[in-house]
């Protein structure tokens, strides 16, 4: 990484990263650096930034650089790092409201991961629970790679891993208000 002078670091950037924390419950201050998110990690060799790092940017109040990270987007929100945390920081929480911003500030490290994460919640909200092959059908469109898995279809098919229509759960409405409470939810953050 290059060098960073943080005493030009804006004031406009503690306030958006104590915002970030305050949104979540979260106290930077706490995590003193002891790696066990980042060797709990099971994404953590895909990462750009490990997890103490994407917090370490927030310490010294290098936003920029953590939202531009891909690791929020990697982040599998597991939970290991936040179990293994001796203060419990919720980082699992911390890697998501990062993300989050990012996505507001139209920052995508990684293409197509915003159209994953919108096309996975579409059948849910449908259905009542998730069905792979709308899931499918709705990114691969959106991505621009129609046939992108299409040679798998005959064999998940045959084998009954692939359902041609959705099951439905009996109150899908409760899902879908649930749904919408938590979306609610993430604006705020």
């Amino acid at each position: 990484m290059a060098e960073k002078n943080l005493s030009s670091l804006s004031a406009a950037n503690a306030v958006r990263i104590e915002a970030l924390a305050d949104s979540i419950g979260a106290k930077l201050h706490e995590c003193y650096q002891c790696g066990k998110c980042t060797a709990g990690c099971p994404m953590a060799g895909s990462m750009d930034l490990m997890p103490r790092q994407v917090i370490r940017h927030l310490q010294l109040g290098l936003l920029d650089e953590a939202l531009h990270s891909r690791a929020p987007w990697i982040c599998a929100t597991c939970y290991t790092c936040s179990a293994r945390c001796p203060h419990d920081v919720p980082i699992s929480e911390l890697m998501e409201a990062v993300r989050q911003q990012a996505e507001r500030a139209g920052i995508r490290p990684i293409r197509r991961s915003h159209l994953f994460t919108k096309y996975f919640l579409l059948p849910l909200k449908w259905f009542g629970k998730n069905h792979e092959l709308t899931l499918t059908m709705f990114y691969n469109l959106a991505s621009g790679r129609v046939l992108q898995h299409f040679s798998y279809l005959p064999a998940m098919l045959k084998g009954s891993k692939l359902k041609i229509f959705p099951a439905r759960v009996k109150n899908r409405e409760a899902v879908r208000r649930l749904m919408e409470n938590c979306e609610r939810e993430a604006e705020r953050i």
